[in-house]
C-alpha cells in the first residue's frame, strides 16, 4: 500500500505538472499540501529556465523559427524541467480549448509567439486572456478576423468565440454572434515580413479605427457602440461562462467529461464540483490563478486519482520523468514531435477548433501501441538515471524481497502507481519465476537489474499506466 501523503502529491504533481522523479516527489511531500498548491499557483515566486544553453545545442530555436519541431521539442523540455510546472500546463490547457493550429497558417514564428501568449497569461484573469487571444494574429488568421470588416462581417471568430472559448451553445442568440462580430471589426494584423529572405518574424496585431463598426450594438441585454473588449467584459460576467469554463477545466484537471458537442445536452459528470469552480470564478471576477487554488485543494480532486486517461504529451514527458533522461541538453528532443504526432497529439497543430477530444477518445489500437511502444522504449534502458535509481532503492534494503513486496516496492516508486488486482497478480507470478531479488554478489546483482528493468517495462506498459 503506497503511501497516502505521497500518492496525494503524486497525483497533484500529474495534474499540476507532468509527473516527477521520486527524489522531487519526497521533496515535495515533506512540504504541507496546501503550500505546494500555492506555490504552483504563484509560479513567478520560483526561477525561470535558463534556455541559453538549450538555443545553443538546438540552433534552429535561435537561427530558424520555421521548424515547429524543434519548439514542440523545447516546449517538452520545459515541461520535464521547469521548476513552474504548472505553468506549462496550464498552457497546455489553454491551447487545447482556445484551439489554433499551425496547418492554416504554416507560420511558426506567430504560433511560438501564441504559445508564449497562453504561458505567460495562462493563470491570469480570464478576461485579459480572452482580449489577449482576440489581438493574437494566429487566433485572427484562423478564424479569419483578418476579413471581418466593417462594411462586411465575417463571423467567424464571433461565433466561436462564444460557442467554444466562452459561454457554450445554448446562453446567446444569432443576433448576439453578429453584433460580436460588429464589435471586432479591425482587429487584424499586419502582413508579417516573408520569411525569405530576411528571416523568421512573428506577425503583430494592428486595429484599423477605419475598418471598424463604431455604431450601437446590442450584446446579451446590453446596449452600446461596444469594441472587442467591451464585449469579452460582458462575457466575462456572464454565470454560463464560469460554468462552461469550469467545466473545461474539470476535464482537464480532475476527471474526463463527455466531449464538448454534448455539454448543452449532458448534464456535467459532477455539478457539484462546477458549481463550486463557478463560484470561485464568479467570486475572484474570473480569476484563473484563484479557480486553481479551489480545485486543487477541493476534496473532489484529491478523490479523482487516475480518472483521466493521459493526453500523449502528459505519457510523453512524465515518462521522460521516470526515465531521469533530459534533465540538461540531450540530444533527441526534436524526435518527441513525432512520438506525439503518431499517438494523435501534434503541439501547436491542434485538429480543429474544437482542440483534442479527449478521455477514451485518445485510445485505439494503433494510438496504444505508439504509447505502448514510447514507454517501454524510454525505461528499457536500466542503466539510465531514473530505473538505476529505483534499483539503487531496492538494493539498499539490504536484504532480499520476495516477490510481492518486489512488485509492490517498483510500483511504488514509479508512481506510486495503483494498479487492478489481476495486474498485480500477473507482475507478481511473473516475478516469482526468479525467486527472491537479491544483491549479494555481481552476478545477482546483474539478474536483479535485468528483473527490475523488466518489471518496470510492464510497469510502464500496464492499461493503468495510461492513466494520470
Amino acid at each position: 500500500m503506497a503511501d497516502e501523503r505521497l500518492a496525494l502529491m503524486a497525483h497533484l504533481l500529474r495534474r499540476a505538472g507532468f509527473g516527477t522523479s521520486r527524489e522531487e516527489l519526497e521533496a515535495y511531500a515533506a512540504r504541507p499540501y496546501e503550500e505546494v498548491v500555492e506555490e504552483l499557483v504563484n509560479p513567478e515566486r520560483i526561477p525561470d529556465l535558463d534556455e541559453s544553453v538549450l538555443r545553443r545545442y538546438y540552433p534552429h530555436l535561435g537561427a530558424n523559427q520555421d521548424n515547429p519541431n524543434s519548439w514542440n521539442g523545447r516546449w517538452v523540455w520545459r515541461m520535464v524541467n521547469s521548476k513552474r510546472p504548472l505553468e506549462e500546463k496550464m498552457a497546455l490547457f489553454w491551447h487545447h480549448v482556445l484551439a489554433t493550429g499551425w496547418t492554416k497558417s504554416e507560420h511558426t514564428p506567430t504560433m511560438i509567439e501564441h504559445v508564449e501568449m497562453l504561458r505567460r497569461d495562462g493563470l491570469g484573469n480570464f478576461r485579459k486572456i480572452l482580449v489577449e487571444l482576440s489581438k493574437d494574429p494566429a487566433m485572427i488568421y484562423w478564424l479569419d478576423n483578418n476579413e471581418n470588416h466593417a462594411k462586411s462581417i465575417n463571423e467567424n471568430y464571433g461565433r466561436e468565440i462564444l460557442e467554444l472559448f466562452s459561454m457554450g451553445i445554448g446562453n446567446y442568440s444569432e443576433t448576439d454572434i453578429k453584433n460580436v462580430a460588429r464589435a471586432f471589426t479591425g482587429w487584424t494584423f499586419e502582413q508579417p515580413i516573408p520569411l525569405y529572405p530576411y528571416g523568421h518574424y512573428a506577425s503583430k496585431f494592428v486595429f484599423k479605427p477605419e475598418d471598424h463598426d463604431n455604431s450601437e450594438k446590442t450584446f446579451l441585454g446590453n446596449t452600446g457602440k461596444f469594441n472587442g473588449e467591451d464585449i469579452v467584459d460582458i462575457i466575462c460576467r456572464q454565470p454560463a461562462t464560469a460554468r462552461f469554463v469550469s467545466r473545461h477545466l474539470y476535464n482537464f484537471f480532475v476527471a474526463d467529461e463527455a466531449q464538448v458537442p454534448a455539454w448543452s445536452v449532458q448534464e456535467p459528470r459532477d455539478p457539484e464540483a462546477i458549481a463550486t469552480l463557478s463560484k470561485a470564478f464568479l467570486d475572484s471576477d474570473a480569476d484563473i490563478r484563484s479557480v486553481m487554488r479551489v480545485l486543487f485543494n477541493s476534496d473532489f480532486f484529491k478523490a479523482a486519482q487516475f480518472q483521466r486517461v493521459k493526453c500523449p504529451i502528459e505519457l510523453v514527458a512524465g515518462v521522460i520523468k521516470l526515465a531521469g533522461t533530459h534533465r540538461g541538453v540531450d540530444p533527441g528532443l526534436v524526435a518527441f514531435d513525432g512520438a506525439t504526432r503518431v499517438m494523435g497529439q501534434t503541439l501547436m497543430d491542434p485538429p480543429t477548433v474544437e482542440g483534442w477530444h479527449t478521455g477514451k477518445e485518445w485510445i485505439d489500437g494503433g494510438t496504444l501501441t505508439e504509447r505502448v511502444n514510447f514507454a517501454v522504449s524510454q525505461v528499457s534502458d536500466v542503466k539510465k538515471p531514473g530505473p538505476q535509481s529505483i534499483i539503487r532503492r531496492l538494493a539498499d534494503y539490504g536484504r532480499p524481497l520476495g516477490p510481492e513486496e518486489l512488485v509492490d516496492t517498483v510500483l511504488d516508486l514509479a508512481g506510486p502507481l495503483q494498479v487492478q488486482p489481476e495486474t498485480r497478480q500477473a507482475l507478481v507470478e511473473l516475478a516469482a519465476r526468479d525467486g527472491e531479488l537479491r544483491f549479494g554478489s555481481d552476478d545477482e546483482r546483474q539478474k536483479s537489474e535485468e528483473r527490475v528493468g523488466r518489471l518496470l517495462r510492464l510497469t510502464v506498459a500496464s492499461r493503468e499506466y495510461q492513466f494520470a
